[in-house]
């Protein structure tokens, strides 16, 4: 039975960060237990089960007498999530740097070259979404090389705080592809030289743009509310 019931909550974990990452649960939005149970489809007890990981997660918070607010979007949130992958992804570049395989970085960079060549030929179908796999890619393929679950889990719950701060205005839109993918390759080329310090001052330098533009774009729409 305590099997089952792990299984289930952890279906209704997936299920949850599934829909919220597809935007069918917004930020800051308002949700009852009941409602959960519709969106995720998951029984009612799996919900309650796992209502205390999602708090303990900082991915939804109880309000007295208004009930469970899904995180929503604020300069704290950006700081703090940015701040996390700041320390995370400085030292583990560093480590990468001294460890990964050749092949590695070869994949890594060659990915990176074609997403620029595309974009600079003029494509736009699918071109977005192969930008942000390749975004991602890099950055997990660095926290996964630490072969640290602890910090691989955390670094997950991070990563949808992150993407939640990104649907807020800061996708990779197509004037962002190249400079990105281009920042990505400052780190890549640190890391074929075997250079730790400059791959993770590179890494750096790519973290606090995206924080900044988060920031910018947060304090925008905070002047427009």
């Amino acid at each position: 039975m305590r099997e089952d019931s792990t299984k289930l909550r952890d279906r209704a974990y997936s299920s949850f960060t599934e829909r919220l990452l597809a935007r069918e649960i917004k930020p800051g939005q308002f949700v009852s237990q009941r409602e959960l149970v519709d969106i995720t489809g998951m029984p009612l007890g799996a919900i309650r089960e796992l209502i205390p990981r999602l708090e303990a997660e900082g991915l939804i918070t109880t309000v007295p007498q208004r009930g469970l607010q899904i995180a929503h979007v604020d300069l704290n949130l950006i700081r703090n999530a940015f701040q996390f992958r700041l320390f995370i992804e400085r030292e583990a570049t560093a480590l990468f740097a001294r460890n990964a395989s050749d092949e590695v970085i070869a994949s890594l960079k060659a990915a990176h070259l074609d997403i620029i060549a595309r974009a600079e030929g003029g494509e736009k179908e699918s071109l977005i979404s192969d930008a942000e796999a390749t975004d991602r890619m890099l950055h997990e393929t660095i926290i996964e090389h630490l072969e640290n679950d602890i910090i691989s889990k955390t670094y997950w719950v991070n990563w949808i705080k992150i993407k939640i701060i990104r649907q807020n205005e800061t996708r990779l839109y197509l004037d962002l592809v190249i400079p990105v993918m281009q920042d990505h390759l400052k780190v890549i080329e640190a890391l074929e030289r075997r250079e730790p310090e400059a791959a993770a001052q590179a890494m750096t330098d790519h973290i606090l743009q995206a924080r900044n533009r988060a920031i910018n774009i947060e304090n925008d729409l905070s002047y427009g509310r």
